[in-house]
């Protein structure tokens, strides 16, 4: 055997090895003073093990790891990450774009409590046949969202997928993936509305259509989203259809979707043709 790595959270170690197990390695844990320490057991797998530790100790905690404690049936309730301040957390894992879309939505939804729904919708809604010239409107209907409940549910998402594509993949790609998310999910929801809607859920799941497939497809991305959570907003997504509520964006959810999984695919299998 030989030693990869030295943890001093057993939690985390314990969520490491699960982790690997899924993956064909299998790992003993030894316990020395406070500290943990993983061996390798097959040795001729070391520069294999030493790349997926390199993985693990620049994002301990992403999902991944967690999950196949579930999947292996290992989790231990009784095992404790170490306790993070919430903002440490928040800007830990969130890059300068994630964080500045989380602000620009608070700030627009701060407005529209001060000026009124109304205004704010005369300023930022989606362009009608005589505004089609203010380019900012093919965007801004993301910003808005009408109650705290929907705020706050499509912040937390936004965060938990934007930050890994910033992190992962670059400022750029999250950009270029939210401004055309944003065009995109809007267009179809005008066909349904009009000019009167807004929300950053068309956003987000485009986010998340991208996020599942390209982790998927290319799982070196170490972009993640657990299944059960996509299988959740895919039957809020079918029940919106099923009970024709007005006040649901079926449609920029479903263009949105869409859309995040066809530029997973083109992202995940267009530099593979270029090597060819």
């Amino acid at each position: 055997m030989v030693r990869i790595l030295n943890l001093n959270n057993p939690r985390l170690a314990q969520a490491f090895v699960d982790y690997m197990a899924t993956q064909g390695f299998m790992l003993t844990i030894k316990h020395e003073s406070q500290e943990v320490q993983l061996w390798l057991e097959d040795e001729s797998r070391l520069e294999e093990a030493e790349k997926q530790v390199a993985l693990f100790v620049r994002d301990p905690l992403h999902p991944r790891y967690q999950a196949a404690s579930w999947q292996t049936g290992k989790a231990q309730p009784g095992l404790r990450m170490s306790h993070t301040p919430f903002m440490k957390t928040l800007r830990s894992r969130a890059g300068p774009l994630t964080i500045g879309m989380i602000v620009l939505c608070i700030a627009v939804y701060i407005l529209q409590q001060m000026v009124g729904f109304e205004q704010v919708m005369n300023w930022l809604a989606w362009p009608d046949s005589s505004r089609y010239l203010q380019v900012w409107r093919w965007f801004t209907p993301a910003l808005m969202n009408f109650s705290l409940f929907s705020l706050l549910i499509n912040l937390v998402w936004w965060w938990y997928m934007a930050s890994q594509i910033e992190q992962h993949l670059g400022s750029g790609k999250l950009f270029t993936v939210t401004l055309i998310a944003a065009l995109i999910s809007g267009w179809g929801q005008s066909m349904v509305n009009g000019s009167w809607f807004g929300g950053l859920s068309g956003v987000v799941y485009a986010l998340m259509g991208y996020v599942w497939l390209t982790g998927v497809l290319k799982p070196e991305s170490r972009l993640y989203v657990p299944g059960g959570l996509l299988a959740i907003s895919l039957i809020f997504m079918f029940i919106g259809y099923a009970t024709g509520g007005a006040a649901v964006a079926n449609a920029a959810h479903t263009f949105g979707l869409g859309l995040g999984l066809v530029m997973a695919f083109v992202d995940t299998r267009l530099p593979r043709k270029k090597r060819k």
